[in-house]
């Protein structure tokens, strides 16, 4: 009885899971037809799983579309700049936040401060105007500094930290090793789950934002990828004031919904390309980071 009870529970789990994944997926799925069909079906409605009246006349126009290839490579160099900023911070706040109040005095109060900060901010315009004093506004400083201080990523590796063995620190401190030493001969070879995790978070964050590049950066050319797409997506008109000239007439023969399928998809292959190498170390890094000893 029992034995067949719990057949029943994992019949039901695995079935609720597998809806969550079909949800999950199926617009991406939808997305990535969308964009292999032609301009009347894509319109119409027709499409759903699979392409109708396959064509590549979208990644062709993406091919010859100078703006796109412009806002990727802001959004590259904006991902390389951005998480290693992040990386660096997030070692260097985690290491003494780690430690006990004994060996970093007011740790407490450093402490209450991220936690207050993670939870509350200054408000939407105080963060525009200090960024605009500070001479930020339409480069990629604007980008990287105001996020460069991952506050959930510091406490996870925080926590990843104070589950290392003593053991360890007493032994590094009886052969000489200093805090510099300790952080980056013990501590952060341990720790490379934690590391690969908040790095991913990191990439994922800067490659997904749309909103400050909307609002911080003034002129197109300086646009991050998603902030080109999602003016796109809001705007048929957009298209042809951030298209070459001798793409119009081309455009004007697909939907807007074609072409911007197309370039959310083509935006996806970045991280769909470094998910994989990292996806080993995620979960490891989230249970262990996420457990307070």
């Amino acid at each position: 009885m029992i034995r067949g009870t719990n057949r029943y529970a994992d019949l039901t789990i695995y079935l609720i899971l597998g809806v969550i994944a079909f949800l999950s997926i199926a617009p991406i799925i939808n997305t990535l037809a969308i964009s292999f069909s032609g301009k009347i079906p894509a319109m119409s409605g027709q499409v759903y799983f699979w392409p109708v009246e396959f064509n590549l006349s979208a990644y062709e126009s993406i091919l010859r579309d100078r703006s796109f290839f412009l806002s990727f490579g802001v959004s590259i160099q904006r991902v390389l700049l951005g998480g290693a900023i992040n990386f660096i911070i997030t070692i260097l706040m985690a290491y003494p936040l780690s430690r006990s109040a004994k060996l970093f005095p007011g740790r407490n109060v450093y402490m209450w401060f991220v936690i207050f900060c993670m939870l509350f901010n200054g408000g939407l315009i105080p963060w525009y105007m200090t960024i605009s004093s500070l001479g930020l506004l339409d480069s990629i400083w604007a980008l990287v500094l105001p996020p460069a201080v991952p506050i959930f990523n510091v406490i996870l590796l925080m926590n990843f930290f104070r589950g290392i063995p003593k053991e360890l620190e007493e032994a590094a401190s009886m052969d000489g090793a200093g805090p510099w030493k300790m952080l980056f001969v013990i501590f952060v070879p341990i720790s490379l789950p934690a590391l690969a995790t908040v790095t991913l978070f990191s990439i994922v964050g800067h490659w997904n934002a749309f909103f400050d590049g909307m609002v911080l950066i003034n002129h197109k050319e300086h646009w991050p990828l998603q902030t080109y797409i999602q003016q796109l997506i809001i705007s048929v008109s957009s298209i042809m004031n951030t298209t070459d000239p001798e793409e119009i007439r081309r455009l004007t023969n697909m939907s807007s919904q074609l072409l911007n399928s197309a370039k959310v998809m083509v935006s996806m292959v970045p991280i769909l390309l470094i998910y994989p190498f990292l996806q080993k170390y995620f979960v490891n890094g989230i249970v262990l980071g996420a457990v307070k000893e």
